[in-house]
């Protein structure tokens, strides 16, 4: 991975505003990244200082291993779980340059 698409990952990442939440397969498709699971990697390894707890997996949920946490920052945010689960519907950050949310990226 070069670089330049490891900082545009990290710029659609910095970019979720507040109250909205994205999926990993959001910020790929955005960033032009090759895969979900690239996206994961950067936060893992250089994701402490964006909003990582606003990232969530294709079905709505948190990573297993900071869902307490993640699901707590989310709530302080206004971000509401269901059983663990938050409503795509409802909360996902629009990304599409054809959509009308004034929280996207375009």
């Amino acid at each position: 991975m070069d670089d330049e698409l490891h900082e545009r990952v990290r710029e659609v990442i910095a970019a979720v505003p507040a109250g909205k939440v994205a999926t990993y397969g959001d910020i790929a498709a955005a960033s032009g990244a090759p895969s979900p699971r690239l996206v994961g990697r950067i936060l893992a390894e250089d994701g402490h200082d964006l909003p990582w707890h606003r990232i969530l997996r294709a079905n709505g949920t948190p990573a297993p291993h900071l869902q307490h946490e993640q699901l707590e920052l989310l709530r302080v945010e206004g971000v509401l779980a269901k059983n663990d689960k938050i409503d795509l519907r409802t909360y996902r950050w629009q990304t599409e340059p054809d959509q009308e949310d004034e929280g996207g990226l375009w």
